[in-house]
């Protein structure tokens, strides 16, 4: 029987603040009390110049890091007290991730890859396994390149594949940095639409790192960051446009 989903806000973060030594008992702070909510379906873009504090801020929300003060919560799960392994068990059953760079094993087939999150997890393959990769893979239209090597597939191909992949625990959060990045307009474009597919159909959570405001404004939401603060966080005028118009009585 499949988990039931926490009903509440996907991710909280409140008053985050980020710190890194750069000498003995010097400090900087990159993030300066961030406060960010996410809710379950939502389809966020988070955009900002280069040295923002974007991938710091991915990292924490993806709990490869820890904030220096704060308050981060996943699936209504207070982090800051729980030890390295149960942020990565949190971490895998919680959270997806797609990269620019897809970062698949390139000796390994479309459905070795998929499967890789629940190899391990679980230590050996099963055909429960294989039956869930070849379905993410079926979504993602890629059935007829299951068997094929990663690195006999085209890019977008491959990105395709890493969404699967991102899939394969049933998260409810997928963290996508630039993943149309290294793909052409066509590409970018299929890619970008399996993502919001997903979105639709299974309501899970995304947040896309991007430097392309083509695709920022494609979202419903747009998070910016300017030098470690959230400046602007506002619907996008696509959603917008959408949204029913209110009238006067």
């Amino acid at each position: 029987m499949a988990e039931a989903k926490f009903d509440g806000p996907v991710l909280e973060l409140e008053d985050i603040h980020k710190s890194y030594a750069t000498g003995s008992e010097v400090e900087t702070e990159v993030l300066h009390g961030i406060n960010l909510r996410l809710q379950r379906g939502e389809f966020a873009a988070l955009i900002g110049p280069s040295g923002s504090g974007k991938s710091t801020l991915l990292n924490l929300i993806g709990l490869l890091d820890r904030p220096s003060s704060g308050r981060l919560l996943i699936d209504g799960q207070e982090t800051g007290s729980l030890d390295d392994g149960a942020l990565t068990r949190l971490r895998g059953r919680s959270i997806g991730f797609v990269f620019q760079h897809h970062h698949l094993i390139p000796a390994f087939t479309a459905l070795e890859n998929v499967m890789m999150p629940l190899l391990v997890e679980r230590g050996r393959p099963d055909d429960e396994m294989r039956q869930r990769a070849a379905k993410l893979l079926d979504q993602v239209g890629l059935t007829a390149q299951a068997n094929h090597q990663a690195n006999q597939m085209s890019g977008g191909q491959q990105q395709r594949v890493a969404i699967a992949r991102a899939l394969t625990m049933q998260p409810s959060l997928v963290l996508a940095d630039e993943p149309t990045g290294n793909l052409d307009t066509k590409s970018a474009d299929s890619v970008f639409a399996l993502m919001r597919e997903v979105n639709v159909s299974q309501q899970t959570t995304f947040l896309i790192v991007t430097h392309d405001p083509r695709l920022a404004a494609r979202c419903d939401r747009i998070i910016e960051l300017v030098d470690g603060t959230i400046v602007s966080d506002h619907v996008a005028e696509v959603r917008k446009q959408e949204m029913p118009q209110q009238h006067p009585d």
